[in-house]
């Protein structure tokens, strides 16, 4: 990796960025006269000198992991940063949507007769349905790029197959472990809540019949024949 010219690529990266504002600075909105032209050419020039460069440091960089393997630390380093910062952005989108869902059910909530209770019910079910969105579309995206950090190792077909199901297999079973442990916290919570409201009545019922007088018991006097 030492041998990827970094300088030369900040270089070319600086030329196409010079170059591409110089053809912005001279296009129409419609038009595009011979000096717009000119510099367009000197654009898309530095632009192949660019991907040429940046392609030669792909390739050295791959021919490094090639030689580490991909069942080496750095591979499986680099599949788990990249599994862990998916994961991370699909919570993160999970709870910014369940806040901005929390807001807009407040909202309705205001305008209806409704219990805290059903408010609180129907935010924690949205708050389920976001996580699973958000961390099934990570999954996927992870899956998705998992491919493309195999093949830069350079493994044999055989290894590329059998590490892509593994990591499959592993993403998709923590993913589902996770969502299993929030949507059985939420099943107890709600159960732990209903139960509680279901003793607070039943003591409610009680007090008020003792209340009445009683116990709500009717006593009869013994009848004798």
């Amino acid at each position: 990796m030492s041998t990827i010219d970094l300088q030369a690529e900040f270089e070319a990266s600086n030329s196409y960025a010079i170059a591409n504002q110089n053809y912005r600075a001279t296009k129409g909105w419609f038009t595009c006269d011979s000096l717009c032209q000119r510099n367009k050419d000197r654009m898309e020039y530095q632009k192949q000198i660019l991907d040429e460069i940046r392609a030669e440091g792909h390739a050295r960089m791959s021919d490094a992991k090639a030689v580490a393997g991909l069942f080496s630390e750095v591979g499986i380093g680099e599949v788990k940063d990249s599994f862990w910062n998916y994961f991370s952005q699909g919570k993160q989108f999970a709870k910014r949507q369940s806040m901005w869902d929390a807001m807009f059910i407040g909202m309705r909530h205001m305008g209806r007769d409704e219990s805290t209770m059903e408010y609180v019910l129907k935010v924690l079910m949205q708050v389920l349905i976001n996580f699973t969105m958000g961390l099934f579309m990570a999954l996927a995206i992870f899956i998705f790029g998992l491919w493309k950090i195999i093949s830069d190792y350079q493994p044999n077909p055989i290894t590329a197959v059998l590490f892509f199901i593994l990591g499959v297999c592993g993403a998709f079973a923590f993913v589902t472990t996770y969502l299993m442990g929030i949507f059985g916290a939420t099943a107890g919570g709600i159960y732990g809540v209903v139960k509680l409201a279901e003793n607070n009545q039943q003591q409610a019922r009680l007090q008020q019949q003792q209340q009445r007088g009683g116990g709500g018991y009717v006593h009869n006097r013994p009848h004798y024949q």
